[in-house]
């Protein structure tokens, strides 16, 4: 199966192709195009030429294009999700979950595109605005660069083109390496939903060719991102004055109060650490338990743990696949043995089978460790004591990054208290935090990135305010 370029409508023929393989069974899946520069330049020109007619496009059309696509991702939900868990090696189960969200965000984006107002302005508030009247209206930016991971191949491109198509702005997407398909399958959707020719523009291949490409073109409006930190902050440095979102690293921290029934958060907790093997931007890496609760809380997790089913990702029961490449598996492996020299303790886990790591579990973890300091991206999670909310919520905060943190407590002074001290993008009360829903504010700050996603927010950052002024 050989996969070509989307661009200005068409499948575009590359001078290079390269064999993609599955991440759980090494076996090919397909043949991938790798775009150079010349072809990302066509793929410009399209969205370039295309900007004037998206610009123009009536809320309510722009609406209805995305209805369809609506539609037709419903139609496709198995074959979606099969193609996420081929891909990704996300067990089919959790793919599922992402399709489900990916139909979300697109109806979400429906939705906001006939949402997208401004504002009147008081003007003779201030001495010498009489006899005016002015509002403000939101136009687009033109063509937006949306570069996506490969851990949520279908909901975090949704993020992207979503909110862009809503806005009235062309696209030029560049998926993940390892997760192309999704992307290409979209760009079938869109165009059979009505997407006019060059409003999405898929090009594959090389982030580092690719991105540079993207980052530097004058006709390029704005980047989204969703990586790591160094390509981030490499995107921001290079982008001049071009709007830039980004998402980025995070080592997600969990406390967990004195008093709190075990019996709730254990399963959470469990699931936020180790879905998708722990390969989600918010996924739990640290959990600060009081002492009162500490043993008791380790025991049930670890079990809970133990219990996860590994393997292959297409069968409905696994819980735990393989991490997308053999280096991902190698790096954790160094990385537990790393936390093991500075004093931790391994509860379970901590092996390989195959591509796929055990579910890992470590305590006592030396906060220099990489297991805690570091994005992990893999199924490890560690557990360590505090003695006091102050204590946890300070090793929270000692990080470079700050996505998202949960805490679970009775006590809502205690709630208050780490709702306007923990220094993220977004506080979980009574909650893990890994807990996204698509509407809402997503993003951080520090290493975590800057601007938001979540339909309508993403929006904000894809359009320009404009004040029009009368004088009557």
């Amino acid at each position: 199966m050989r996969k070509h370029l989307f661009v200005n409508g068409e499948w575009q023929e590359a001078q290079e192709y390269r064999t993609l393989y599955s991440p759980y069974s090494g076996e090919a899946i397909a043949e991938i195009a790798y775009a150079g520069e010349a072809e990302v330049e066509l793929a410009l020109q399209a969205a370039e030429q295309a900007r004037p007619m998206m610009a123009k496009l009536p809320a309510h059309e722009r609406a209805a294009i995305l209805e369809k696509l609506v539609r037709l991702l419903e139609r496709h939900f198995d074959e979606c999700a099969r193609l996420i868990a081929t891909e990704a090696a996300k067990p089919l189960t959790t793919a599922k979950g992402e399709v489900a969200r990916t139909i979300q965000t697109y109806r979400f984006s429906a939705e906001e595109a006939k949402r997208i107002h401004g504002e009147t302005i008081p003007m003779d508030a201030a001495p010498g605005g009489e006899g005016r009247i002015a509002y403000t209206i939101r136009q687009p930016l033109g063509v937006i660069a949306a570069i996506t991971p490969f851990n949520f191949p279908m909901n975090l491109v949704a993020h992207k083109v979503g909110p862009a198509i809503a806005s009235g702005n062309t696209i030029v997407l560049k998926p993940a390496a390892q997760t192309p398909l999704s992307s290409l399958f979209l760009a079938e959707l869109l165009q059979e939903a009505g997407l006019p020719a060059g409003a999405l523009n898929v090009v594959t291949g090389s982030g580092s060719v690719i991105g540079d490409v993207l980052t530097r073109d004058e006709r390029v409006k704005m980047i989204t991102f969703t990586g790591s930190p160094e390509v981030g902050i490499g995107i921001r440095n290079k982008a001049g004055l071009k709007r830039v979102t980004l998402e980025l690293g995070s080592n997600a921290a969990l406390i967990v109060d004195k008093g709190v029934a075990l019996d709730a958060v254990i399963p959470r907790a469990v699931t936020g650490a180790f879905s998708f093997a722990g390969q989600v931007c918010i996924s739990i890496q640290r959990i600060y338990v009081h002492e009162e609760l500490y043993e008791a809380f380790v025991e049930a997790f670890v079990a809970q743990t133990r219990s996860l089913r590994l393997g292959d990702p297409l069968d409905p029961q696994t819980d735990v696949s393989a991490l997308i490449s053999p280096k991902d598996v190698e790096r954790s492996l160094a990385w537990i043995a790393e936390a093991k020299q500075l004093g931790a303790t391994v509860a379970t886990g901590g092996e390989r089978e195959g591509n796929i790591l055990q579910p890992t579990v470590l305590l006592g973890v030396d906060p220099r460790a990489k297991v805690s300091c570091r994005e992990v991206f893999a199924p490890i999670v560690l557990i360590n004591k505090v003695s006091t909310i102050e204590e946890a919520i300070a090793h929270v905060n000692d990080s470079r990054y700050g996505l998202q943190a949960g805490i679970f407590t009775n006590r809502i002074d205690t709630a208050m208290k780490a709702a306007e001290e923990l220094h993220v993008g977004g506080v979980m009360i009574n909650e893990i935090p890994t807990f996204r829903v698509d509407h809402m504010p997503y993003g951080g700050v520090k290493e975590s990135g800057m601007g938001r996603e979540g339909v309508k927010y993403a929006i904000e950052e894809m359009t320009e305010l404009k004040l029009v002024c009368i004088k009557k």
